[in-house]
């Protein structure tokens, strides 16, 4: 198994993970207080593997360069917003629901490859593309 394989598996298998622990730390609780907590948890998490892995020395290659820091800061904004999203979705509706409507997100990031990046998507990875936006349309629909 490719290397690229088992983590994008074990992203996806914590990803859900995050729906399911979510869902349960949420009641009774705001949702946006919940994910900026979150968030500082994530923080001081990646912080402590980056200096335990010892790639810490790397941070001043990341600020150095602007247009990357750019990249990163957009990214991360884009993040946040998605994850405040995704916990008021999780506040009020049904994981089973919520989180296939929020896989929504590989159609669109396939979408703005193939207008950003120019990158070719195959017949057969186009109609599977299809087949995660049917299957989310379906989900919301019924």
């Amino acid at each position: 198994m490719s290397s690229w394989l088992l983590y994008a598996l074990l992203s996806a298998l914590s990803a859900a993970f995050v729906s399911i622990f979510g869902k349960m730390g949420l009641e009774g609780l705001d949702s946006s207080a919940a994910t900026a907590v979150r968030g500082v948890i994530m923080a001081i998490f990646l912080v402590a593997v980056m200096v335990v892995q010892g790639h810490a020395s790397h941070l001043p290659e990341v600020f150095a360069d602007r247009r990357a820091l750019t990249c990163v800061a957009l990214s991360g904004i884009a993040g946040a917003t998605s994850w405040l999203f995704y916990f008021m979705a999780l506040k009020t509706g049904d994981v089973s629901c919520v989180a296939p409507i929020d896989k929504l997100s590989v159609v669109f990031a396939v979408l703005l490859a193939i207008l950003i990046f120019e990158e070719e998507v195959s017949l057969t990875h186009g109609i599977g593309i299809f087949l995660i936006a049917l299957g989310s349309l379906i989900i919301a629909v019924l």
